[in-house]
């Protein structure tokens, strides 16, 4: 088979280099020239765990090519992807410009029977505008090709895409043409030798899949950290409200774990869609308000609790942060909370220094250099007045408290919950985590 994937972001070139993996000939295609040269090279426009060493070795062996035509990339395709861009409008819809760009493109260059797929995370009826924008293209060039469109929406989770990819939970797949369903069930049949299902469906039931997981987890972290900030208030420890309800197996143990709010490129973007949707059809998300919400101000916590504790006079303090990206295990700076603060600090007087693994180029691309930046942990503490864990970095996970000496005043805001307040408190530091006594 022979497939192809439209866009190399991290939907595009994590999915299409796991086709290459199972042995699909597959074709990445971008527009970016200079991205699409250094990925012949190997160099990678993303920090993934694991995806370097398969992209080379997919590449040598011929299974994997970049390319940056589509009309020459979909020339004996099966299936063509398209995996770009759906950034979100002022408004807080999707923007599907880009989608609708590659389905004109692959209307224009067509010669045989293609099954088009959207990868891209897109609200309901994106599929028939695809359809629609295809058969135009080819209308106008007088010719009658048969194409069908299915929706494929994506599961990755940054930090564990190839593995998410490579053993999915479940496949999701939209389409009203048997002849696509057996395609994809071919095409994906490897994916699925553990056991878990592809799920067939009609087209915007796929749609709408993706949209509603996303904003049911985002759901359940904006509703832990609402309960974390009662619990200050009344005295209670959300860690052990979390096991008390993680126990339960109609709730589960996964994303009630309470922090500083979502970030990424999920998300905050598709909840933002599926509420503007809503909206467009005269119904209004109120749960999901109230998630988008709770997630904006929690973004702060860090900063309300360190204000609190100097008496609302940051004026001058170091404060030091721990963690950048967004999540564990990647370099996304997408809504960060760690921009939030940095601009809360910055705006306060703060002199503000950070390390994260991997996230510091990113950032610095971002927001330059209005924070000062180091290449160890215990380089930013250094007569620091404050720490701030903001990523919980497995490295963060064991303080060196002989390295901790040096910081000015021995206070923790551990805003990922990791440390244990006893063991802080025996070392001589104040500690304040979020929802914790």
């Amino acid at each position: 088979m022979k497939v192809v994937m439209i866009g190399t972001g991290y939907v595009g070139l994590v999915s299409g280099t796991c086709f290459a993996e199972m042995g699909v000939h597959t074709v990445c295609v971008d527009i970016d020239t200079v991205k699409i040269e250094n990925l012949k090279k190997g160099i990678i426009p993303i920090w993934e765990p694991g995806l370097e060493d398969m992209l080379k070795r997919n590449f040598e062996s011929g299974r994997l090519s970049f390319s940056t035509s589509i009309a020459e990339s979909i020339s004996g395709a099966d299936a063509c992807f398209i995996a770009v861009g759906t950034p979100p409008d002022e408004d807080g819809s999707a923007d599907l410009q880009y989608v609708l760009a590659v389905a004109r493109e692959i209307g224009k260059n067509i010669s045989d029977y293609l099954v088009v797929v959207t990868k891209s995370t897109v609200p309901i009826g994106t599929s028939e505008k695809v359809r629609t924008a295809v058969q135009e293209e080819i209308s106008l060039r007088g010719l009658s090709i048969s194409f069908d469109v299915a929706s494929n929406p994506e599961f990755l989770k940054e930090g564990d895409a190839i593995d998410d990819c490579m053993h999915p939970d479940r496949i999701v797949i939209g389409t009203d043409s048997e002849r696509a369903q057996e395609l994809l069930n071919r095409l994906y049949k490897p994916f699925v030798l553990n056991g878990h299902p592809i799920i067939f469906m009609d087209i915007p039931s796929a749609e709408i899949t993706k949209y509603t997981a996303n904003a049911m987890l985002a759901t359940k972290i904006s509703f832990m950290n609402d309960i974390a900030n009662f619990c200050e208030l009344v005295g209670a420890d959300i860690n052990a409200v979390r096991k008390g309800i993680g126990s339960d197996r109609r709730i589960g143990q996964y994303f009630i774990y309470a922090g500083t709010g979502y970030g990424g490129s999920c998300f905050p973007k598709d909840v933002k869609a599926i509420i503007k949707t809503a909206d467009s059809k005269g119904y209004s998300l109120e749960i999901l308000k109230a998630v988008e919400n709770v997630n904006d101000r929690q973004k702060s916590r860090l900063y309300q609790k360190a204000m609190q504790y100097f008496g609302n006079n940051l004026q001058g303090k170091k404060i030091a942060l721990w963690g950048l990206s967004f999540k564990p295990n990647t370099d996304d700076m997408r809504e960060a909370p760690a921009l939030v603060l940095i601009q809360l600090l910055v705006k306060a007087g703060c002199k503000v220094v950070a390390y994260d693994p991997v996230a510091i180029e990113e950032t610095k691309r971002r927001i330059g250099n209005i924070i000062e930046y180091v290449e160890n942990p215990y380089d930013a503490i250094v007569d620091a007045d404050a720490l701030f864990l903001v990523t919980e970095w497995t490295e963060f996970r064991v303080l060196n408290y002989e390295k901790m000496k040096t910081m000015r005043h021995k206070i923790i805001f551990d805003g990922r919950n990791i440390y244990d307040p006893k063991e802080l408190h025996a070392h001589g530091f104040e500690y304040y985590g979020i929802g914790r006594k």
